[in-house]
């Protein structure tokens, strides 16, 4: 069995999953994700990611239980234990956070290399948020680094590559997309909750530059009206920013929210977004699907499955 594990571990070159918007679903993926790619040898994770694309949230479905330094509302604000622990010489826990964007504001590199390093060497795990930023300091790769933009992306890299930076580059060229998308998706929910007094199931599905809501029953909703009513607000660019709770803020309304911190700065910013003009039906799960698009490119992974011939 032994044999085994540490013959299969260098197959994997990347694996890429859509990033789920809503804090709940990305949870489950972190699980998921969790006990498919990690090894209790893996001792140096890497994450990456911009800030409010949900690195927190990825790290604590990843590691249930651990304490974040720094989290994202501000208030978890405590002193990295990875430094009192290297000052004794003597590491009491097993697995620590570093947050090396908010280390940098108190701490130089050197800093914060050397703590890594200490840890490390006597076999302790650090996951390392921002990892790209500590990179060329360490002089060395992560063992696995979980990347999140617009998919989340999970990579075993060599000494070969890829570098963090050029995995920081590559989130970041996607991550406007997830932005557009969760503010589009939920301007559409609530209007077909407002406007049409259809409340959507809370748990959404995915597809490049878009979403989708699945629905048990076909709804007579005219998906063109839907459509031109998200329009106008994005026309009208209103202000969207985090609200109290599990709320956003739209141009002074509030919007339920389960992931507020991942959306654009205000309607404007959202791109072409168009809805598909028909439910498509997934005979497997019997739903009726509302695809909705953002983005100037066209998105080919969208097509019409084949009518039954028989």
């Amino acid at each position: 069995m032994a044999y085994r594990y540490n013959l299969m571990r260098p197959f994997l070159i990347t694996a890429q999953y859509h990033a789920p918007r809503g804090e709940k679903r990305l949870y489950m993926l972190a699980a998921e994700i969790s006990q498919r790619y990690l090894y209790p040898t893996d001792l140096l994770v890497g994450v990456i990611g911009s800030e409010g694309s949900g690195k927190s949230t990825l790290i604590r479905g990843l590691f249930p239980g651990l304490e974040l330094t720094n989290d994202d509302d501000g208030i978890n604000n405590s002193p990295a234990p990875l430094y009192g622990d290297i000052e004794n010489n003597y590491f009491a826990g097993h697995t620590f956070h570093i947050d090396v964007r908010y280390e940098l504001a108190f701490k130089q590199k050197y800093q914060i290399v050397e703590a890594i390093n200490k840890a490390v060497h006597l076999q302790k795990r650090v996951i390392v948020e921002h990892f790209d930023l500590i990179y060329e300091a360490l002089g060395y790769n992560a063992q696995i680094i979980f990347a999140i933009g617009e998919d989340v992306r999970v990579y075993r890299p060599t000494v070969f590559g890829p570098s963090a930076v050029e995995i920081k580059k590559e989130v970041n060229t996607t991550y406007k997309y997830r932005l557009m998308v969760h503010t589009a998706e939920d301007l559409t929910c609530n209007i077909l909750r407002k406007d049409y007094n259809f409340e959507p199931p809370e748990l959404h599905s995915d597809v490049r530059h878009g979403f989708v809501i699945g629905l048990p029953t076909k709804p007579s909703i005219n998906i063109e009206d839907v459509e031109n009513k998200v329009k106008e607000l994005i026309t009208a660019d209103l202000p969207v920013s985090p609200g109290e709770g599990r709320l956003i803020n739209v141009g002074g309304y509030e919007i339920s929210c389960t992931s507020k911190r991942t959306h654009v700065k205000s309607t404007g910013e959202i791109e072409n977004f168009r809805l598909v003009k028909e439910f498509i039906y997934e005979p497997i799960s019997r739903e009726f699907l509302l695809v909705g698009l953002v983005g100037r490119e066209d998105i080919q992974c969208i097509e019409k499955p084949p009518a039954p011939s028989i």
